[in-house]
């Protein structure tokens, strides 16, 4: 398993840095269409299967029906996503998002995620929406990546890091020292003092790239932002607020798997399982960041 995940993981970094540092940006946009695409397969057909559940019937025991019914709204969900990304792309290089397009349509993404997506998660239902909503959340992501990217490489890389910082340090603090269960019905896993070592170590990263930037690649990035333009005080809650969006777009997938009686949300790559299991935490943070760096101007 450890040996197919590491394949994978190179196999993804050999496709993603190329378009990240030296191809068009358009290959950008169009490598992460195409994965946030599969993820929105992924996520309607979990929605499909806990539907499918409630009403009584399993799709991945058996039958054709019951599978049918799941294809008949996961692809669809994909198309979609597919199409309305192709027509943004192309109104995008041919004549330019307006300002407010990427700015209202994170808004409207980090307010869904700070306010629904942790009430759902103490009501144990991650379902509600549909596939529409699922689409929504996926195209705003998509949205900042390209926004990000445009910024910059170090910009868009710096981003992400948050979300991997977050998880790295959480699953190592955790494991050392983890005592009390941050979600033990949807994550049995994950405890308090991984969730504030995860934070604790993206503030350090965020104060370190912030000290380092110094009229560099990185002086364009949102730690060097926020501490420059707020000043500690206010930069310091936002990383830990960023911090915890990552653990909330984690559990709420965690919880749409265990709603819907499987492992993983995918079988695309081989150790990781889906791309939702990849990006799951990236979905709410990325329009967040993305509306931080609009803010801090």
């Amino acid at each position: 398993m450890l040996r197919q995940r590491v394949v994978t993981a190179l196999v993804l970094l050999a496709v993603l840095l190329p378009t990240i540092f030296w191809w068009p940006a358009w290959t950008w946009a169009a490598l992460t269409l195409a994965f946030l695409s599969v993820g929105a397969r992924e996520w309607a057909g979990l929605l499909a299967i806990v539907a499918a559940r409630a009403a009584g019937s399993e799709p991945a025991a058996g039958g054709a029906g019951p599978a049918r019914r799941v294809g008949r709204v996961a692809w669809p969900t994909a198309l979609g996503v597919l199409a309305i990304g192709v027509v943004l792309l192309a109104w995008r290089w041919l004549a330019g998002w307006p300002a407010w397009l990427a700015l209202s349509v994170s808004a409207a993404a980090a307010a869904w995620w700070c306010l629904a997506g942790p009430a759902r998660l103490r009501a144990h239902r991650a379902e509600g929406g549909g596939a529409a909503l699922a689409a929504g959340l996926l195209l705003a992501c998509w949205i900042a990546l390209i926004e990000l990217h445009a910024m910059g490489p170090a910009v868009l890389l710096v981003a992400m890091a948050i979300v991997w910082i977050a998880d790295i340090a959480a699953y190592f603090v955790g494991r050392a020292i983890g005592r009390r269960k941050l979600a033990p019905r949807i994550s049995p896993g994950k405890s308090w003092e991984g969730a504030a070592g995860g934070a604790l170590a993206v503030v350090a990263a965020a104060w370190a790239v912030s000290a380092l930037a110094d009229g560099g690649p990185l002086a364009a990035s949102l730690p060097a932002r926020l501490f420059d333009t707020l000043g500690p005080a206010l930069a310091v809650p936002l990383f830990v607020g960023l911090a915890a969006l990552s653990v909330v777009g984690d559990l709420h997938e965690s919880l749409l798997k265990r709603e819907a009686g499987v492992k993983d949300s995918g079988t695309l790559l081989p150790g990781h399982g889906g791309v939702l299991d990849r990006i799951d935490a990236l979905i709410p943070v990325m329009p967040a960041a993305l509306l931080l760096h609009r803010l801090a101007g």
